[in-house]
């Protein structure tokens, strides 16, 4: 169990460490929200949030001149998420998957559960 709150821990971090600088950085969310709207005025149903990640990413570095901008792929999935918690009606827009901590934490909860049970004695009905 210790490595389970090993990773909520670490996805606690990272989930920090995206706020931190998404408010550092609001300009992002701003772009990335106005892209995904554009995407969704086009009769889309689905699109990919690296696809519009990238998108800012040219516009910021090619298009304006504006020199090195880094938007670090570990916040990719943290803007889709955010996108669809301001706009629900459109919570199925991106395919996200679970982060790879919540993946690994289901996966060992499932694993420990099937061992607590595989330990359990067999009963029968005798009667």
């Amino acid at each position: 169990m210790m490595l389970v709150e090993q990773l909520k821990d670490d996805l606690q971090k990272r989930k920090r460490a995206f706020w931190d600088w998404h408010n550092a950085n609001p300009q992002v969310y701003e772009k990335f929200e106005e892209y995904t709207l554009e995407a969704i005025a086009t009769g889309r149903k689905h699109y990919s949030h690296w696809a519009i990640i990238n998108r800012i990413r040219w516009n910021r570095e090619i298009e304006t001149n504006g020199g090195e901008f880094k938007i670090s792929n570990d916040y990719i999935c943290f803007y889709a998420r955010t996108f669809i918690a301001y706009n629900p009606q459109h919570k199925d827009f991106f395919k996200l998957k679970p982060l790879k901590e919540e993946k690994l934490i289901r996966e060992l909860e499932s694993s420990l559960e099937d061992r607590h049970v595989s330990f359990l004695p067999q009963l029968r009905n005798e009667g």
